[in-house]
């Protein structure tokens, strides 16, 4: 049962507030919050051996003095090391009490990152250990958790061990027989132990059981949730008109055979007997809106209402204004109304008049739509961008007099068919395996850091032909522990780099919605030139000005993800260019050389699986909304279709969760509904 954190010692307002901006409000969150890494103390090196931009381990003694020096404020600590293989710089920041321990002549083991200097490499802020302690804990992993401002390691490794010592047995919920199986751990063993292992075995072990327990969880409830939209009539039956041909028709391009296979699909459900539950599946730049504002137009002719939910107000509006444009030139007149988060409270009240009298047919707007007070007269169908997969809350949202509308998710995240069918088992699936003709290829190019001097005037360059660019860092501030381009940071060496006439702005998802949007805004109107952001410009607006994605320490992002984010340029008439540069070395990417060669968002995706295996861990998760607490859809691929057998035998068996052998699985899958398949069926 969960518990405020409060009760754990230690826990005051402050903490607790910290640790609710990660996402733990209560004990339960906190068993839950999963290492994202782990830290193992391997056997110590020769000097000579000691590579750039890699954290190793030395055995040494102190062979200089300790020389002190004050650089804007900074107290450096510098002394040299030396073992039988050479000498080696070592600095430290600001801990002045290290100059009693560093004695000359005395020997420890020094463990940091190495990194280059003024053309010379350094160890950087060690830990320091004498060598019995350093054996003490040698090849121990330690957990590296998610961190904010001001909520240390330290803390959450504290706080999750007093409560494994204090929490009581959770009961098994799988039955012995398919714990056997597939090989799986005691639920107690794994909750444990995936925060403490002793060794990589010990930890995939623990972890094998808590992603397939994830996936299972899943997978049965989005089974039950198919089993109810099968069983759920069609309460809006539309006719099939000729308005929609005729839009078709007058269109200035022509749709692709997979766009058009793709709307007779959705044409057939809409007219159906049962209610339509459809995926439309295709990558970016396919074409997925117009089949989006096809749908609008035949349910609004048909009398009814169509609600279109995108992610962010920039994105909101950018359907808008579309959609508005679409039927001018069509020269058709549905009344239509764009209800966000930031509308004025008067906006919203005539919003919501117009809505619920049925005067508005057409309804675009974030999730707002669903989280205002608003009414719907007629609601036939409600289009979802992927980021809001409706759980079951939000269709019950959406209800109008116990009558639920027709659902249409668009997905630009390229998942292999084989998993599709398991993730996205409620919905029937069409596929866009098409890209216009008129589309350019984006050239794209995969570089290491010392590039950046060439990319930064590439950039200057685009822009004095009008363009824009995105630069893409993997964080938003620097980081304990993590080496890696920072969004804050980086804006302030390209305002050193690039021209002062140019203007970049920042963007993350710390940043206040109001702010965002104000960004986006400027950005989309060409008023900023260079974005710097985090993934979170993925889900972004259509700015077809911009030509050159940048995406720094590519190594450190998922396939799809990468591929999302050059999704962002080449939408315009210009060409279009992406750079991905390496942070990194060793881990030079199979993956990156797949998307050098490759636009195809299918082909990338089936190309990554390929290249993961069980032992790929921590690589590389994927964004968009599969994002499960501790499973990935590629790397767990096998665990993932081991989970779907598993659902699919339990509920052929027993589909109520009645028998015996399940109670404790109907009981852990009470709690799931209320949890987690919101976070991830949205």
């Amino acid at each position: 049962m969960a518990q405020s954190l409060r009760t754990l010692k230690g826990v005051g307002e402050k903490t607790e507030k910290l640790f609710q901006k990660v996402g733990i409000y209560d004990t339960d969150d906190l068993l839950h919050y999963y290492p994202r890494n782990y830290d193992e103390y391997e056997t110590p090196v020769d000097i000579a051996e000691l590579k750039e931009e890699t954290v190793q381990a030395v055995s040494a003694a102190v062979c200089s003095g300790v020389y002190v020096n004050s650089v804007r404020g900074r107290q450096i600590i510098s002394v040299n090391i030396a073992d039988q293989s050479g000498k080696f710089p070592v600095v430290w920041f600001n801990l002045p009490y290290l100059k009693k321990t560093l004695r000359k002549g005395s020997w420890f083991v020094f463990r940091g990152r190495i990194v280059r200097k003024q053309g010379k490499l350094e160890m950087e802020h060690p830990e320091i250990f004498t060598p019995s302690a350093y054996e003490e804990i040698l090849h121990n992993l330690q957990p590296i958790y998610g961190l904010t401002a001001g909520l240390s390691n330290k803390t959450i490794v504290k706080m999750v061990t007093q409560l494994l010592e204090t929490l009581p047995m959770q009961s098994e919920y799988l039955p012995e027989e398919l714990k056997e199986r597939y090989r799986l751990a005691d639920i107690n063993y794994a909750l444990k132990t995936i925060h403490f292992p002793k060794n990589k075995e010990e930890l995939l072990v623990s972890r094998k059981r808590l992603v397939f327990d994830e996936f299972l969880l899943f997978i049965i409830s989005v089974r039950r949730m198919k089993e109810k939209a099968e069983e759920t009539p069609n309460c809006f039956p539309v006719k099939e008109t000729w308005l929609t041909e005729e839009v078709i028709e007058r269109l200035p391009y022509s749709l692709t055979n997979a766009q058009l296979n793709a709307w007779h699909e959705i044409e057939r459900d809409l007219a159906g007997r049962t209610m339509m539950s459809r995926l439309v599946q295709g990558d970016v730049g396919s074409g997925k809106t117009i089949l989006a504002f096809l749908a609008m137009f035949l349910v609004a002719d048909n009398g009814y209402q169509a609600a279109l939910m995108a992610p962010t107000e920039v994105l909101a509006r950018q359907h808008y204004e579309g959609f508005l444009k679409l039927m001018e030139e069509q020269g058709l007149s549905f009344p239509t109304v764009l209800l966000t988060g930031s509308d004025t409270a008067k906006e919203k009240r005539i919003a919501y008049e117009r809505i619920a009298s049925g005067e508005a047919a057409i309804i675009i707007g974030t999730h707002a739509l669903i989280q205002e007070k608003v009414e719907y007269a007629n609601l036939a169908l409600v289009i979802t961008d992927e980021q809001h997969r409706f759980g079951v809350k939000q269709r019950e949202a959406l209800t109008t007099r116990g009558n639920p509308p027709n659902v249409l998710v668009m997905s630009a995240t390229p998942i292999p068919r084989t998993l599709a069918i398991i993730l996205y088992g409620d919905l029937d699936i069409s596929v866009i395996d098409e890209l216009p003709a008129k589309r350019l290829p984006i050239k794209n190019c995969v570089v290491n850091t010392s590039y950046r001097p060439k990319a930064y005037s590439f950039i200057e360059k685009q822009v004095r032909q009008g363009r824009q660019a995105y630069v893409i860092c993997p964080m938003v501030e620097e980081s304990e522990g993590m080496d890696v381009e920072n969004v804050l940071d980086y804006t302030q060496k390209l305002k050193e780099n690039l021209p002062s006439d140019i203007q970049i702005e920042y963007l993350h998802g710390k940043m206040k919605p109001k702010e965002k949007n104000r960004v986006m805004e400027s950005f989309a109107a060409g008023e900023i030139q260079v974005l710097v952001s985090t993934t979170v410009v993925e889900v972004g607006v259509n700015v077809p000005n911009a030509t050159v994605m940048m995406v720094e320490n590519a190594e450190r992002f998922g396939l799809a993800q990468l591929h999302q984010l050059r999704g962002r340029v080449g939408r315009g008439e210009y060409q279009s260019y992406c750079i991905f540069i390496q942070g990194n070395q060793d881990q030079i990417s199979k993956r990156l050389e797949i998307l050098n060669k490759s636009n195809d968002g299918f082909y990338i995706a089936g190309e990554d699986l390929k290249l993961r295996g069980p032992g790929d861990l921590f690589g590389i998760r994927q964004s968009g909304d599969m994002e499960f607490r501790i499973g990935d859809i590629y790397n767990d691929s096998t665990i993932l279709k081991e989970a779907s057998e598993a659902a699919e035998e339990i509920l052929s068996l027993d589909p109520e969760l009645d028998l015996e052998q399940h109670r404790s699985l109907r009981e852990r899958m009470e709690n799931y509904g209320q949890n987690e398949t919101e976070n991830i069926a949205l």
